[in-house]
């Protein structure tokens, strides 16, 4: 076996588990969560508490700044060389997390996109900053109306990856994504899962975790990251939670309010995480926890 896969909808129980296995089977956890590689976000993102990773190593956990625009394809580059760095010290690669991107990517393989020069992303996000992100998917219409219809209205970071493309080819990024370099894992000889509870134990589990991160200085932690005044565009202005802090600390809604909106938006998260697996991650075999 040439590592274990552990994907799945958050508060599913994914990190719990491959934490016993790591401990196990003399492991390695490699982080596969779009969030958690940020450092601004170790409690809202749900990272791995530093108990928890003195027990086994965990890679690709917090070494990412919040202002960068993180991507599927660096990841994979980070990936290929902690995945080396795990099988020179004969350890098993455990790979944890929920973002079905990255899972999708190592194991069926990456669009090969050209790279966006710095004038290019700065114009695009500047031309984008401030506008909704609904008049964004318009625009993005207007130019590729083939890779606006693969993208929904309200998420304005794919929209703004796209029209980066597009500005920078003039080719639609949908172009891009039917020509696709090798997976780097092969998935037979991976053992695969996908987290599958039952949704009324997960909604529980949802709420349960969104209220201790809140005991747990979540607030703070969007405070600080709020001081820094980057671009809410950015995907860790996106994560869970932050938006709705974000929000509260505007004054525009009170503390329970936007924790409530944190919560329903997570759950509807969690139901597209198993959207995006039964549609895109054929080979993970569903288990329950």
């Amino acid at each position: 076996m040439r590592a274990i896969l552990i994907a799945g909808p958050t508060a599913s129980g994914k990190s719990s588990l491959g934490l016993a296995l790591a401990q196990k089977h003399h492991g390695t956890i490699i982080n596969a969560d779009s969030m958690q590689v940020y450092r601004d976000l170790r409690i809202l993102s749900a990272r791995p508490s530093m108990d928890e990773e003195s027990l086994v190593p965990h890679l690709l956990q917090g070494h990412v700044d919040g202002a960068v625009n993180y991507s599927v394809g660096q990841w994979l580059q980070d990936f290929e060389t902690a995945f080396s760095e795990v099988l020179k010290l004969g350890r098993l690669p455990i790979v944890v997390g929920g973002t079905g991107m990255y899972f999708k990517a190592l194991t069926q393989g990456l669009s090969e996109i050209p790279a966006i020069s710095d004038e290019v992303r700065a114009r695009v996000r500047h031309e984008g900053e401030g506008v909704d992100p609904a008049d964004l998917h318009a625009r993005l219409a207007r130019l590729d109306p083939v890779m606006a219809a693969r993208l929904r209205p309200t998420d304005p970071q794919r929209i703004l990856r796209a029209l980066e493309v597009f500005t920078q080819t003039g080719r639609s990024l949908a172009s891009f994504q039917a020509q696709k370099r090798p997976p780097m894992l092969d998935l037979g000889a991976c053992q695969a899962m996908f987290l599958s509870p039952a949704r009324e134990v997960l909604a529980q589990n949802i709420n349960q975790r969104f209220d201790a991160m809140v005991a747990h200085g979540a607030l703070a932690e969007v405070t600080q990251l709020a001081g820094r005044g980057l671009d809410d565009k950015l995907p860790v202005m996106r994560a869970l939670g932050v938006p709705q802090f974000m929000a509260h600390l505007r004054g525009e809604i009170d503390l329970p309010a936007a924790i409530e909106r944190a919560k329903a938006d997570t759950r509807a998260y969690a139901r597209r995480q198993f959207t995006f697996a039964r549609h895109q991650l054929p080979g993970f075999v569903p288990f329950s926890p």
